[in-house]
């Protein structure tokens, strides 16, 4: 059972000693106290001995268990939260988009900009939301340089195609019928853009049983003002917990004295955290780390291979068949990990189909897709050693989808290494350029790691 935190009372006194009144941090661990917020003394948040940013570091030694802070739900930030939750909840028909967060990011406008507002000892952490440098702030040209093949420009373009569109068609409306609240020179979409950043970064999601998710969709976000500080590693030593009342940081594993305590963002790969959160994880820290070819990249290694036009109507019509089970998609992707396919059933069924002969295809399509195979279950779980097992037809595919893939970076994986093993070319590199070498590293790693299983 997790052990209770002291009263917040010694950590703020704590903290004051450490910084003068001026200090944002200072500002925020006394707005802390009177928002009910407590802290176990053991802890400690601060700047330096963190991995970027603020974190929070253990000032004594602290058992697996332990809870670091609770805070009251009064504490957090969201759509019920805000002092226009009214307003919100009177247009919450009109505020429905693709997101979901056009609530909370309406909400954070308000706040952000109401001198007056109860939390804004909580916004002055983060005097600029530019600087959490996600690659949407990135000029284009220095986007698609360092991250081409990696997914994350799509991505942004993506982001930013939706942010326009959410601003000009519901926020800007939303804005006009409330002109004693919001003025658009004030609560402009540069703004509006850095306040997505920041939910992106720094928001959670109280997670829901699967079934009420299935029914009602998943929570909106909300901003948790101290479980926000802890910065995120794959193997983390702190889990977020939450009840009817309150949310609980608790201590996963024994920490150090001295040592960053770490929460979980998820199980997310390097390119995901660079797009959501703006940081990667230096190799080989990130064991959540994917590469992912493109579902497309397969249909284009089957026409490449196929010798007529007779095979490459064959392959078209088996690639018509596989959008019709819904295995595959113009935008789709087959996602791989360190030790897995993590969508194994999708490439799977799409080497099988894609590899079959015109008879063989027929016979399938005629059965719908089904077979009686024995062996069918055990063949779609796509681990190492099931891909070193593929039938040859299937493995040449695989290979040669791979190569299309890493044609698709700026650089091969021996330069990319050179460049991590050369440490003073390294710390050369600008923070941007080191983040985009970590994500794209990582995921030429894995597929490297599926041509030598697959050769």
């Amino acid at each position: 059972m997790a052990s209770a935190p002291k009263r917040f009372k010694a950590a703020v006194e704590s903290g004051a000693q450490e910084s003068s009144s001026a200090d944002p941090l200072s500002a925020f661990l006394a707005w802390c106290g009177r928002a009910g917020v407590e802290l176990n003394p053991k802890v400690r948040l601060s700047r330096e001995g963190a991995v970027a940013g603020y974190g929070m570091l253990a000032a004594e030694e602290l058992q697996a268990g332990e809870v670091l802070f609770t805070i009251p739900r009064t504490a957090l930030l969201s759509q019920h939260t805000t002092s226009i939750h009214a307003l919100l909840q009177e247009a919450q028909e009109s505020l429905q988009s693709q997101s979901g967060w056009v609530p909370l990011l309406l909400a954070l406008l308000h706040e952000y900009t109401a001198s007056s507002s109860h939390w804004q000892p909580y916004f002055s952490l983060w005097q600029d939301f530019r600087s959490l440098d996600h690659p949407m702030f990135w000029p284009q040209e220095e986007r698609t340089r360092l991250l081409q093949g990696t997914g994350i420009p799509e991505a942004v373009d993506k982001d930013l195609a939706n942010i326009q569109l959410e601003y000009n068609s519901i926020i800007l409306p939303f804005m006009e019928t409330h002109p004693d609240i919001f003025d658009p020179k004030l609560h402009t979409l540069e703004l509006y853009k850095e306040l997505v950043a920041f939910v992106m970064a720094y928001s959670f999601q109280e997670p829901l049983e699967e079934e009420e998710e299935d029914e009602k969709g998943p929570n909106p976000p909300m901003m948790v003002p101290v479980a926000d500080i802890l910065n995120h590693v794959a193997n983390h030593n702190a889990n977020l917990e939450y009840s009817p009342h309150c949310l609980r940081m608790v201590t996963t594993q024994p920490v150090r004295k001295g040592q960053e305590i770490f929460n979980t963002y998820g199980q997310m790969a390097n390119w995901q955290l660079l797009h959501m959160y703006g940081f990667a994880e230096p190799y080989p820290g990130n064991s959540h780390d994917t590469a992912d070819i493109q579902m497309v990249t397969l249909r284009r290694a089957a026409l490449q291979r196929a010798k007529s036009e007779a095979q490459q109507h064959l392959v078209s019509e088996q690639w018509d068949f596989l959008c019709q089970l819904e295995m595959v998609g113009e935008e789709g992707a087959f996602v791989l990990g360190w030790d897995e396919v993590l969508t194994e059933e999708e490439l799977s069924m799409t080497l099988k189909v894609l590899c079959m002969s015109e008879e063989e295809f027929k016979e399938y399509k005629e059965q719908d897709g089904w077979e009686d195979d024995s062996d069918e279950e055990e063949n779609s779980t796509l681990s190492n050693e099931a891909l070193s097992r593929l039938k040859t037809p299937c493995k040449k595919l695989l290979y040669d989808s791979v190569l299309l893939t890493l044609e698709s970076y700026g650089a091969d994986l021996k330069a990319e290494q050179d460049l991590l093993n050369n440490k003073e070319a390294y710390e050369k590199l600008s923070r941007r350029e080191q983040q985009a070498l970590h994500v794209r590293y990582g995921q030429k790693r894995i597929l490297h790691q599926l041509l030598e299983l697959v050769q």
